[in-house]
């Protein structure tokens, strides 16, 4: 019985140390999160090296993204994200993409971020079975948490995320504004 009290003691005197190594490590901790985005991609009237047609391509996009963050140190963090799009009027069929992101925390919970990845995009200005175009995409952005725009919360789930995006050799400019939900 003696042993039995210790040993249920001893658990007990555990759970408030593992409380505390999970906020430490929630200062580390992994952050997937997804989320959906409105904006504009519009394309140079110029041919780059991804191969677009020199007619200035553009059109509104809807798009889902799907990511993790990863805090490394202090406030700094390291992520990777996929994204897929929909054009839901104008030139553009669908993108989808892939890009790796880091970034700086910023008040409570809010996210300064710059990223670099692929992109692929279809055009339905070019018919049904048009090939897709592809190329390098590079993008800064911002995610504000509500509890750094006056809420009382030490953080927040959800976030407003605004961004700029450019594919290629800065021959196309894509904002985008949106809400991503972190788990």
């Amino acid at each position: 019985m003696k042993t039995l009290l210790f040993t249920a003691a001893a658990a007990a005197s555990l759970v408030p140390a593992a409380a505390m190594a999970q906020d430490d490590a929630g200062s580390r901790r992994i952050e997937p999160y997804v989320g959906v985005m409105g904006g504009i991609h519009n394309f140079d009237s110029e041919t780059g090296k991804e191969g677009i047609p020199p007619v200035g391509y553009k059109g509104r996009i809807i798009e889902g993204v799907a990511g993790v963050n990863a805090r490394v140190a202090g406030p700094i963090v390291v992520g990777v994200e996929g994204t897929a799009s929909k054009g839901v009027s104008g030139d553009i069929d669908w993108e989808y993409g892939v890009a790796g992101r880091a970034g700086v925390k910023a008040g409570k919970d809010s996210l300064i971020f710059g990223k670099v990845g692929y992109k692929w995009v279809n055009f339905d200005a070019l018919g049904p079975d048009s090939r897709d175009y592809h190329g390098m995409t590079y993008g800064a952005g911002v995610e504000l948490s509500p509890a750094d725009m006056g809420g009382s919360a030490q953080s927040s789930n959800i976030r407003l995320r605004v961004q700029a995006d450019t594919m290629g050799n800065f021959r196309s400019i894509r904002p985008m504004a949106g809400v991503v939900a972190k788990f």
